[in-house]
């Protein structure tokens, strides 16, 4: 992670995981956003039917991209914050449009949301505390 010892620094909420939890929580998580994906791509229909659970598969996917370095290297809490807002956000939409198609590239993702809510946790304590 960047800039690791100013969010050191900072006032964190008592139910933060330690630091070496994330990588394997979001090496699984991404590992499962793939295979949902996967099977979301191959369900029989056409590019037409698949393209707005695409689309809200690569919004989600930019805002999950942009929430580190907008809290990390930019160290703006409050920013990131919004981000983990629409992050949260996409993610249902992004469930409800998969389970149109394939429960289970839906269910695949409900670990991700699961996180993300806990991220906006995090978020939300640190922007209070801080």
């Amino acid at each position: 992670m960047q800039n690791l010892e100013w969010y050191h620094s900072l006032n964190l909420p008592a139910l933060h995981p330690p630091d070496w939890i994330f990588v394997p929580v979001w090496t699984i998580i991404y590992i499962l956003m793939l295979s949902s994906l996967i099977i979301y791509l191959t369900q029989k229909l056409t590019f037409k039917q698949k393209l707005p659970g695409i689309l809200i598969f690569i919004v989600q996917l930019v805002l999950n991209i942009l929430w580190s370095p907008v809290f990390f290297y930019n160290q703006n809490p409050e920013g990131a914050l919004i981000i983990c807002f629409m992050l949260v956000f996409a993610v249902i939409l992004n469930i409800g449009e998969f389970h149109r198609r394939s429960r289970l590239a839906a269910y695949l993702l409900i670990p991700y949301l699961l996180w993300s809510i806990f991220a906006l946790y995090l978020n939300i304590e640190i922007v209070r505390l801080n």
